[in-house]
Formats: structure tokens, C-alpha cells, sequence
């Protein structure tokens, strides 16, 4: 038992860990068609990415490595300090994180290859408060946009209810005149991200993760490289062959114009 809770606690103040769970999506209107997928996510801390890079020799940090992650897939893609970016971000807003931890929850690449629809940054101020979420969304197009919220009376154990209005195009069959709802359970032992899509006719879209946390160790990376075969890659080719049911079922195309990119 002590042992038990010895890696417990280990793994909850590990620079990196693993959210092993699945991805729903359900829409409503104006077809309807629901999907879920198992998947596997990962939760590392900016501020210790040596360490990460220590944890398994499968996992690489901004290298080429079985499993890795690399900061020049995130932010502006250019491989500055992701750090120091979600810092600018936030002080942007007025929110000051000196002192506080800055957690990114995303796809890892696996052989080399991602691609990550949503990336969440969870930033926590001095006092280990939540102080700012960071919805970075990409779309298949190769853009890039990011929500960026201050968290409102954050406590611990209680999930997070934010809401924006639509600003980038993601999907060709989901409308721009809409507005997302955001609930989230910030990562513990649990981890939860919900997506509500609505328009003026209520409720037309959701999309939710919910995982279970688990140690990055070379023992669990090789369970995922055998139980998720080329996870990231079905992940792209998820999103064309559920795009590809959404047209044959009669969903409206919304074309993607040049005014309505961010």
C-alpha cells in the first residue's frame, strides 16, 4: 500500500505524464451522426522539459524519438520558449503567471508525426490557483488559432465553465455564426475537456476527452505503441473519413472564406 501511494504521488508531480481515454464527438443538427475514439494524450510541464526529456528512452524532447514532443508544433510554430509564449499570452490579458506552473495537454508525435485539433495550456498563477486556459485549435488547412481565457474563481475540485464566441473555421460542415461553451475538469487523476457547439436554434455540436491519468515510463509508452498503433496518424485520418460520412449524409457545406480566417 505505501509503495502503491509512493507512485501515485510520484506521478502526480512527474514533468510529464500520460491521459489514456476517449475522444467523443456528437452532432445534432443538421444531421446527425456521433463517433467515439480511444486515444492516448499527454500532460507536460514547459518549465521542466529536461526533465521530461529524462523520463524514458522512447521519449524525446524537441528530438527525434519513438514518442516526443516539440515546441515548434505549437504556439507560433516557430520554437521559441512555449513557456515563455503562454506567459506572453497571458500578461497579454493581464493575467500574471510568475511563479506558477504552465501545463500543455496535446497529442505527442509518435514516428514522428502529430497533428493536434485542440491543445490546451493550463496556467497556474504563484499561489497554484488556475489562472488562464489556452484553447490552441488548428484546422487541416495548416492555421492555426488560440481562445484565450482568464479563469474566474477557480476551486479546486469544481469544473471550470467558459464560454467564446466562434472565430476561426475549422470544419466545412460546422457553421462560423455559432458559440462554443467550455467545461473542464483541470488534470488530476482525471482529466476532462467538453466542447458544446450552439447557434440561435440551441445545441447543435459536442465534443468531449475525458482520460485517466497514468507515469510516462518506457513500460506504458510500449503498451501505447502496441494498444494505439500510429495513434496521431489516426487521428488525421479520422477527421477526413467522419468528414467524408458527414458529406455522403447531406451536411451543409460552409467554404472557407478568406475574411473569416484568424
Amino acid at each position: 500500500m505505501a509503495r502503491t501511494k509512493t507512485a501515485e504521488a510520484e506521478n502526480a508531480t512527474a514533468p510529464a505524464a500520460l491521459y489514456w481515454g476517449k475522444v467523443m464527438h456528437a452532432r445534432w443538427r443538421p444531421v446527425q451522426h456521433r463517433f467515439t475514439y480511444r486515444v492516448m494524450s499527454l500532460l507536460i510541464d514547459l518549465d521542466r522539459l529536461n526533465e521530461a526529456d529524462r523520463q524514458s528512452w522512447l521519449f524525446g524532447i524537441n528530438r527525434a524519438a519513438p514518442f516526443s514532443f516539440h515546441e515548434c508544433d505549437h504556439g507560433d510554430s516557430k520554437g521559441r520558449c512555449l513557456s515563455q509564449y503562454a506567459r506572453r499570452l497571458a500578461a497579454e490579458r493581464g493575467v500574471e503567471l510568475s511563479g506558477g506552473r504552465v501545463l500543455l495537454l496535446c497529442y505527442p508525435r509518435v514516428l514522428g508525426y502529430v497533428f493536434n485539433p485542440l491543445s490546451v495550456y493550463f496556467c497556474y498563477d504563484a499561489s497554484g490557483d488556475l489562472a488562464l486556459l489556452i484553447y490552441e485549435v488548428r484546422n487541416t488547412f495548416g492555421d492555426m488559432h488560440s481562445y484565450i481565457l482568464p479563469v474566474q474563481d477557480a476551486r479546486p475540485g469544481c469544473t471550470i465553465r467558459q464560454s467564446q464566441a466562434k472565430e476561426f473555421y475549422v470544419s466545412p460542415f460546422m457553421a462560423m455564426e455559432t458559440h462554443y461553451r467550455f467545461s473542464i475538469y483541470p488534470p488530476e487523476r482525471d482529466v476532462m475537456v467538453r466542447i458544446v457547439q450552439t447557434s440561435e436554434q440551441g445545441a447543435m455540436f459536442a465534443a468531449a476527452f475525458r482520460g485517466r491519468r497514468h507515469p510516462l515510463t518506457s513500460h506504458s509508452l510500449l503498451a501505447a505503441l502496441f494498444g494505439l498503433p500510429f495513434l496521431t496518424f489516426k487521428v488525421i485520418a479520422a477527421i477526413h473519413w467522419e468528414a467524408m460520412r458527414l458529406w455522403l449524409k447531406g451536411a451543409p457545406y460552409v467554404p472557407r472564406l478568406k475574411q473569416r480566417e484568424i
